[in-house]
């Protein structure tokens, strides 16, 4: 039995596309993995707070001399790295606002990517130490910007999870959704065509 972890990082709860795009995908692993355990993080509902001084105080004070709110913080940090530890398969479902991820989805890889934890220090560099696991990034985007310049959002997303040790990452991009008409249709029915080849 595997463990799927899905974060959905939507700031709508109805009417988003990468909402839908998690759905289809939930609802074919299951069918597929009847036996998985999927566990959904909404960070729209539960946003985590973003990376301050209490935190790297949690990180980096030793226990006994730690305040209450490096403790709480520390705890939450290790509540969510726990998550993506126990994960054999992780799904993020991320729409493009301003050219890159959505703030909150940026503030939970800032819990989880961690020296010692998620990924080390060596003589050659960093070493990720999550590795064996599937990613799989789910987005949805106004325009059309798949390989070009102002796609911020996969080879930032590449980068964050090579560095912990995932490489086996597939991207479905739904693009072109504010474009209207043929376009935006297409743009939905061709992503939800790559999943279910994905899934």
């Amino acid at each position: 039995m595997s463990q799927v972890l899905v974060i959905e990082s939507s700031a709508r709860q109805q009417g988003s596309v990468s909402r839908q795009l998690t759905e289809q995908f939930i609802a074919q692993w299951q069918t597929a993995h009847p036996d998985d355990q999927v566990t959904v993080r909404d960070l729209a509902l539960e946003p985590v707070p973003h990376l301050d001084s209490t935190l790297l105080g949690g990180w980096m004070t030793p226990a006994e001399q730690q305040t209450e709110a490096e403790k709480t913080a520390l705890a939450r940090s290790n509540t969510l790295s726990d998550e993506l530890l126990a994960a054999d398969v992780l799904v993020l479902a991320a729409p493009m606002y301003n050219f890159a991820i959505p703030s909150t989805l940026k503030a939970w890889l800032d819990h989880v990517l961690r020296a010692g934890v998620t990924f080390k220090y060596t003589d050659t560099g960093p070493q990720g130490l999550l590795t064996g696991k599937r990613a799989f990034v789910l987005t949805a985007r106004g325009g059309i910007y798949a390989g070009s310049g102002l796609d911020h959002q996969e080879p930032y997303l590449r980068q964050a999870l090579g560095f912990i040790g995932i490489h086996e990452v597939s991207f479905i991009h739904a693009e072109g959704l504010n474009m209207g008409g043929v376009v935006a249709e297409q743009g939905l029915a061709q992503a939800k065509a790559q999943l279910v080849q994905a899934v």
